[in-house]
């Protein structure tokens, strides 16, 4: 656990701190045991002395009432206190990820060729442009109405949008996921739960009046739905799609991603979420890895995968791939899905178990993001485009959009 607090560049002393805390908790309920074993002892031989004997037996057990009241909350404070320092701590890098900062990413694979649009004869727009071509993007007035970094979509914006979330569903469920709406409002113990009011608080909305929290993602709600439960084994491997909206904050982003809707305080997003045996995780990890891909590829986008360095985790993750798609007018490659391996650490915090027999045990809690729609409708936008400002419909969402092949501008 020091090797793995370092690797994520947090505090390897909370591990020291954690079992000087745990040690005290452990002695200090051993002897809050002996003093209740001892006061009970004595309750009994009360009853049967008499005179000094007596007497002295009651101020011994008087001074009893007093040792055990102070054990007893001695106790309670060790205990509190492991469980704060335990909140603090991150999950269990895995002994493959790869060691660094954000930019010490590995590449694993890459899907798909960039277009060349100067062979093509002209200049590709960015998103932002295309999108107000479209009449499909309004941020403007989204920051009339709602500040910086929120936006309307409209028209073939938010048509787009159902398109992908029912394409998304749709991938899902034939993948043998259960669709989910869940809420967008969670309790602290679910927030908290997940790893989400750690290191990522500063990028939580907090609700003071009501204590409630905006979900940032619904892995959230799809992590405490079995919140206090025992699963049955044989159940497993239980996998969920959620749609929801999303807000952050993006604390610390000022500066980053201010053009356009690729970096905003509300989306709308399709999220795996799988349950699975701990020795099954990592299996299920590339089984989530695979969908992603599978998704991406259907849009005909290009795209990479890499497996994201330790101190890029996030502190519920023992690993994390994210894809990568290909946006032209920045000319790299930035994050469309992610994928996370959490083991047992939410379940854990959450009080999630399974039952195999008579064992009762911890279980393993995946997510892996399927559509984050906003970043998705930027590359599709930059990478089917055409030089009028029209945009090439991937076959896939055709669908759900009335069979419509192109997207057509409406304004010069």
């Amino acid at each position: 656990m020091r090797a793995s607090q370092r690797a994520r560049g947090e505090d390897v002393a909370l591990v020291d701190s954690l079992l000087s805390a745990d040690e005290r908790r452990r002695s200090s309920g051993v002897r809050f045991d002996e003093l209740r074993a001892e006061q009970k002892g004595l309750g009994k031989l009360i009853g049967k002395a008499a005179g000094d004997e007596k007497a002295e037996l009651l101020k011994r057990a008087e001074q009893l009432k007093t040792d055990v009241k102070a054990a007893d909350a001695e106790r309670d404070a060790a205990d509190a206190e492991t469980q704060e320092l335990l909140q603090r701590l991150g999950n269990l890098v895995h002994p493959d990820v790869p060691v660094g900062g954000e930019e010490d990413f590995v590449t694993l694979e890459t899907h798909g060729t960039h277009r060349d649009f100067a062979a093509e004869g002209f200049e590709p727009r960015d998103h932002l442009e295309l999108g107000q071509l479209l009449g499909a993007i309004d941020v403007e007035r989204g920051a009339k109405v709602s500040g910086s970094r929120f936006y309307f979509l409209t028209g073939v914006g938010a048509l787009l949008e159902l398109a992908l979330v029912n394409a998304a569903i749709a991938q899902a469920t034939a993948a043998g996921f259960t669709p989910m709406l869940t809420p967008a409002l969670v309790r602290p113990q679910s927030m908290a739960g997940t790893g989400f009011l750690g290191q990522a608080a500063q990028d939580v909305y907090h609700l003071d009046k009501d204590d409630l929290y905006l979900v940032g993602t619904s892995e959230v709600p799809l992590a405490a739905y079995h919140m206090d439960e025992i699963l049955d084994g044989d159940r497993l491997p239980l996998r969920y799609a959620g749609f929801s909206p999303c807000f952050r904050r993006e604390a610390g982003s000022h500066g980053k991603d201010t053009r356009g809707i690729f970096r905003v305080h509300q989306f709308d997003k399709v999220e795996m979420f799988s349950y699975v045996l701990p020795e099954d995780s990592q299996a299920e990890h590339q089984r989530l890895l695979e969908w992603e891909k599978q998704w991406l590829t259907s849009l005909e986008l290009p795209f990479r995968v890499i497996d994201v360095a330790s101190a890029d985790l996030g502190s519920s993750a023992a690993r994390k791939y994210d894809c990568e798609a290909w946006i032209p007018t920045q000319g790299k490659y930035r994050e469309l899905t992610s994928t996370s391996d959490c083991t047992e650490f939410q379940s854990r915090r959450l009080s999630i178990r399974v039952r195999e027999g008579k064992k009762v045990r911890p279980l393993a809690t995946l997510n892996g993001t399927l559509c984050a729609v906003p970043r998705t409708i930027v590359a599709i936008l930059e990478n089917h485009q055409h030089a009028d400002g029209s945009v090439r419909v991937p076959e896939v969402l055709r669908p759900y959009l009335g069979g419509r092949e192109v997207l057509e501008p409406v304004a010069k």
